[in-house]
This record gives structure tokens, sequence and C-alpha cells, in this order.
């Protein structure tokens, strides 16, 4: 994951002046002193594996910490802890990264990876958690001299007091953009996104009014969100054995707070009664199955890019109570086996084959689902190293491949039938700019008002397509129009 990098002037115009502190890159020079046994505390060291699993890996956050936890055996408070810690660190890096900077006389190049991982760990308990400063400063300490030594606990131990001298509103009036200057700017190192990221944002919402609060929410732990299994048990039963509540706008829908530990242990997850899957995701496969088709229905519909398989299984449980078949196409092999198996038991045939191309019959589905790939500048809160790792220059691509998985789709679709176009992103390029191409590419295609089949979800703007907000709706920030071919 590439370190993100700030600018380094003052508010006005002056040179950025360090704190006196450590010199070098690395811990100070001199003897180290007697060792001492350390005394470090589970849960921030399985945080700390997280953030080098994804430094060093690649890996991705939410894949790597059920293993960690179980490795430390975290449960409970502690597994809480380590997943706040964890994620948290993740999603603030590049205020983080700005603020330690600030508190060292050399570049963040210099400064050894593994050291910088436990400052920004330190760093996110001293600005973002309540953890008293001894206890964040002292309990990182440990953790570094448990690992490097006396010398690089001591380089570690001067920064981390620094960054304490100030909290964090003080630290982004110190160091952010000036808001009357650039707001986008502003938002997004108060908020910790790129600033692509954040006037990719300010470009769907039309304008910076609703900026900061877009990327709170963004920037905040998001709730749990479960998908009672159509069929399999109700909303209101999954709520009561849960302990969650019922969600506000899909009727399949159940929230948990955030940081609720393992949902995998769950009872009603473990028995494949219920699935996570965010509110938006059910709302946007609901709207498609509600939507108004004309002519004859043949009894089919197609799910054209189904991995992991989450909006299959919904699908699929409507499927089930009408007696409607499903396809199921993804590109990838292993991605095919887990829809398999996650719809096992559902009217859902899957078939291994690229969306773009896949070997089913032209004018043959009464409705389509194209949940494309995309950037997942929309689900950011629930990926908190995600937003570090996208680039601009994604976006081209991505857009390419989602104007031929659509196109695909208006083939796929009988006259008729409806087209749901689904993106977890609200870049314009991703979103209405696909849409708009390839509607005036050809004839034949009717856009339906989507706010229609979203019946009491409020702010869904002026149609005919919805976004979706977690500032707005409190869902991920999906994407969704429907296309009726004619």
């Amino acid at each position: 994951m590439t370190t993100p990098r700030h600018g380094g002037r003052r508010q006005d115009g002056s040179r950025r002046g360090r704190p006196a502190g450590p010199r070098g890159a690395g811990p100070p020079r001199g003897r180290a002193g007697p060792a001492r046994p350390p005394e470090v505390d589970p849960a921030r060291q399985a945080a700390l594996e997280l953030l080098t699993a994804v430094r060093v890996r690649d890996a991705y956050a939410n894949l790597a910490l059920p293993a960690i936890l179980r490795r430390y055996r975290l449960h409970d408070r502690d597994a809480a802890l380590a997943t706040e810690l964890g994620y948290g660190t993740l999603r603030a890096i590049g205020l983080l990264d700005a603020v330690i900077e600030e508190c060292t006389d050399r570049p963040m190049a210099k400064v050894e990876p593994a050291l910088l991982d436990a400052l920004r760990l330190g760093a996110y308990q001293l600005l973002r958690t309540r953890v008293p400063v001894h206890a964040a400063v002292d309990t990182t300490v440990e953790l570094v001299r448990a690992e490097a030594g006396s010398r690089s606990a001591g380089f570690v131990n001067a920064i981390l007091r620094r960054v304490g001298e100030l909290d964090e509103p003080a630290w982004v009036a110190r160091l952010a953009p000036p808001v009357d200057d650039d707001p986008v700017g502003n938002a997004a190192f108060a908020h910790a996104h790129p600033r692509w990221i954040a006037q990719a944002f300010a470009d769907a919402l039309g304008g910076t009014a609703e900026l900061a609060d877009a990327l709170a929410a963004d920037d905040a732990r998001p709730e749990v969100h479960l998908l009672a299994r159509p069929g399999e048990i109700s909303a209101a039963e999954l709520a009561l054995v849960t302990g969650g509540e019922e969600a506000p706008y899909s009727p399949y829908g159940v929230h948990l707070p955030a940081g609720s530990g393992d949902i995998g242990e769950l009872d009603a997850v473990a028995e494949g009664l219920a699935i996570v899957q965010d509110e938006g995701s059910q709302l946007v496969a609901l709207a498609l199955a509600r939507a108004a088709t004309t002519g004859a229905d043949g009894g089919r519909w197609l799910d054209l890019c189904a991995g992991p398989g989450g909006k299959a299984v919904l699908l699929g449980g409507l499927a089930a109570l009408d007696g409607i078949e499903v396809d199921a196409v993804e590109s990838a092999a292993h991605r095919a086996d887990l829809v398999r198996r996650v719809t096992d038991g559902l009217p859902v045939t899957v078939h291994a084959a690229d969306g773009r191309d896949a070997p089913l019959p032209d004018g043959a589905y009464d409705r389509v689902l194209v949940d494309a790939p995309c950037t997942g500048l929309g689900a950011l809160r629930r990926r908190p190293e995600a937003r570090w790792r996208r680039r601009p220059d994604d976006v081209a691509g991505l857009a390419k491949l989602q104007r031929e998985l659509l196109s695909a789709a208006l083939r796929h679709v009988r006259p008729g039938g409806v087209v749901a176009y689904v993106t977890c992103s609200p870049h314009l390029s991703e979103t209405v700019g696909v849409v708009g191409a390839v509607a005036r590419r050809g004839s034949g295609v009717e856009r339906l008002d989507a706010r229609e089949y979203l019946p009491g979800v409020p702010g869904l703007g002026a149609g005919p397509a919805v976004q979706l907000w977690p500032h707005r709706q409190g869902t991920d920030a999906m994407f969704l129009a429907l296309l009726r071919r004619t």
C-alpha cells in the first residue's frame, strides 16, 4: 500500500517547522539501557500484525483479521479492541502520516516501515480514541521494545509524545488546507480521504455543501447489516435471535452495532439463515425484483456479475418463492464456486464465464442484474485500507468494462424486461457516465424512475437513477439505474 503524502506548508504559507525531536530516521544512537521484560497487550499486538499484513502482503484487512484474532485467541472486548484499532488506523493513515511527519525531522520514507506501523497505531489511539495518552504511548512503546529493542522504543516514544501534544482538531487546524480556500482539500484531510476521492464525492453530490457530512459518515465505524434469507427467516425473527434491530428500509434487513465481534459465530449466520449484506445492496436487488416489466414473463432472471454471491442469494430466495429460475455468471472460477456454495438449495445455476460473452441466450431474461466491478468507493467504510490503494487511473479501465457488461445485459434481457445497473461507487464516470454512454449508442432503451421501487427511502434526489449515501440513508454509496428494453 502506497504511503499517502500531504503538502509541506502551513496555512500562512511558511514551510513546516518540526518540533525539536529525534534527529535521523531511526532510533536514537547510544547504548541501550538494561532490557526489561516487555508487557505486550495481545489486542494491540493483533492490530499491529494486521497493519503489517496489509503493508507487506497487500492483504485485505477483512480477510486477514479473523485468522489473526483466532491466533491470539481474542474474543469479545479484546477482539473488538483489536478490530477498532486495526481498522481505525488503516482508515486514518493519510491524516496520521501527516501528523507523524510533522513530529519528525526526516521524510516518512526514511522511517523504518515496521516502526511506522507502530507509530500509526499509537497516533490513532492518541487522536481518535479515548485511550489515555500515557496508555497509548506506553503500550505502543512496549510493542516496539518486544520486537525491535529499547533504541527503537525510545524513538517511537519521543515521536508519540509530540503527537500527543495536540488533539485531532488542533492538528487538522494546523495542517489541513484552509476551508475557505480549498473546501475539498480541507474535508479530505479532516476525514482521512485522498483528495481525488473527496472530489469524486463532491462531484456526485453536486457541490461541497454535504461533502464533510458524507466523508465523516464514510470515515465512521459502520454498523453490521445482515440479510434474512427470504423463505428461511424473517427480519423480525433474525433481529430477535441476534439482538439486532430491523432495518429501516429493507424488509429483509437487520442492523447490529459496530464492533459486534465475529459475525460468523452467530447461530443464524453459521446455519445459513442469514448473511452479511449492506442494506444498500439489498435495496438495489429488491428494486430490480419490483420493477415493472411489460409483456409475458418467462420466469428467468440473470445475475451477470454474481461473485461473491450476496445478491444472488437474495434474488435466488425471492425467485424460489415464485417458481423462477436464476442464472448467475461469474468470470473467476474460485468466485463461481463461492456463488455455488452460498446459493446451494436455491434455484440458481452458476456459470463460470465472462459476463461480456456468456454462453447464454439473448432476449431470454425478464430481469438482469449488472452489479458491475468498480472502484468500490461506495464501501470504503467497510474496507479500511481500500481508500489508500485505489488510484484515479483505475477508473477509466473499469468504466470500459462496465459499459461492455451493461451492453451485454441489454442483449440478454427480453423486450419489456428490465436491467438494473448497479455499482458500489458514486464516481460519475462509473455511474451516470456509463448509463448515458450505453443508452446513447442504441435505441430501444427506456429509463425507469428507480425511486418508485425504493418505497419509504428518503433523500433519493431528482431521479431517474438513485445514488444512496452513508450520511443520507445509512447504507453504502450504491448507485442504481433501471433500464427497460422496449
